[in-house]
């Protein structure tokens, strides 16, 4: 029997479908229930591929076209500063060009905390993440996918979410009786919101996270450079020096934290590139990098090319996107 039971009969058939047709498909985080669920109306809405009020998750899973038994797996965590999901360019972009690549992505649109939606907003971002994780871990036979090559790859404020997966993996925050390993095998993060301490982190994710007067214990608890042990994933890093929303010191500390604990850790800054990467030299060069990290560590393809050019749209990563994730960010700051 495959390990897809292991999700439950509506999403058993759900999955089935996926499996038969390999292309980009979208479907719900969880079956029943969502873990710390308040009762409430859905105020979900969408602007120009940026989601607000995000309050029921899901998945969109995108396979490639190739035979391939022992893909690498990239499950992408869009930013948006906690207060939104910015999933067109910094998700389902990225997915389908890594898909190009032979890679498998899966772009989670995680819940934005809430005190309306959550019992503990804190942990509802991180409970989707494990979540995801555990979906394409179980199923990774089915999608051709190596198991030992799951990765999590997140931008901004989703690039917070990613590395907090990858530093809080040892506790399990969802229903997880078949004891699913819950840690990234790797983690990329671009441009990220690495810490929640005051001077260094972006505020209006700290505020959209925590709440506006958080206790320090709490405060330590997410800031993940303080989080990072001999266990967590292998990481590549990229951020740039002028950014002024995420400050670059935030991959600076976490770079630190992974040299001082013998973590494979790998990081590009750009001198010009501000957040989101409208500028160059970062537009046009950043996801190349970012491959060829992959090549290296033998989760893409040697035959594969790394040269990248610039993504298309008017700027940078995002295209005019970019420049309004930015501006939302700075906003919230």
């Amino acid at each position: 029997m495959t390990s897809m039971k292991k999700i439950g009969f509506t999403c058993l058939l759900l999955l089935q479908l996926i499996i038969s047709v390999e292309a980009q498909t979208v479907i719900p985080l969880y079956c029943g229930c969502i873990p710390g669920e308040k009762p409430h109306e859905d105020k979900e809405y969408s602007e120009n591929g940026i989601y607000f009020a995000v309050s029921k998750p899901d998945l969109t899973i995108y396979l490639p076209q190739n035979e391939s038994r022992d893909r690498t797996a990239v499950l992408i965590c869009p930013g948006g500063g906690y207060q939104a999901v910015c999933a067109s360019y910094e998700g389902h972009k990225i997915a389908r060009e890594m898909n190009k690549k032979g890679v498998a992505t899966f772009v989670l649109k995680y819940r934005l905390p809430s005190d309306n939606t959550c019992d503990n907003k804190s942990l509802a971002a991180l409970q989707d993440a494990q979540r995801a994780v555990k979906i394409i871990r179980d199923n990774a036979e089915d999608w051709g996918i190596d198991p030992n090559k799951i990765g999590i790859m997140g931008f901004s404020a989703g690039g917070h979410l990613a590395s907090t997966a990858g530093t809080h993996f040892s506790k399990t925050y969802i229903e997880n009786e078949e004891e699913t390993s819950l840690r990234p095998n790797f983690m990329v993060l671009v441009y990220p919101v690495i810490s929640m301490q005051n001077g260094l982190t972006h505020s209006g994710s700290r505020e959209a996270l925590l709440g506006v007067s958080p206790d320090a214990e709490l405060v330590n608890l997410f800031s993940n450079e303080k989080q990072v042990t001999e266990n967590t994933p292998r990481t590549f890093l990229t951020h740039a020096e002028d950014d002024d929303v995420v400050p670059v010191e935030n991959s600076i500390r976490f770079y630190e934290a992974l040299k001082v604990n013998n973590v494979s850790v790998d990081m590009h800054l750009f001198s010009k590139g501000k957040h989101g990467y409208p500028l160059e030299p970062a537009a046009s060069n950043w996801l190349g990098y970012v491959f060829k990290w992959m090549q290296e560590q033998q989760l893409l393809n040697k035959n594969e090319s790394t040269n990248y050019g610039r993504l298309e749209g008017k700027q940078g990563v995002s295209g005019g996107y970019s420049i309004q994730c930015s501006a939302l960010r700075s906003t919230i700051a």
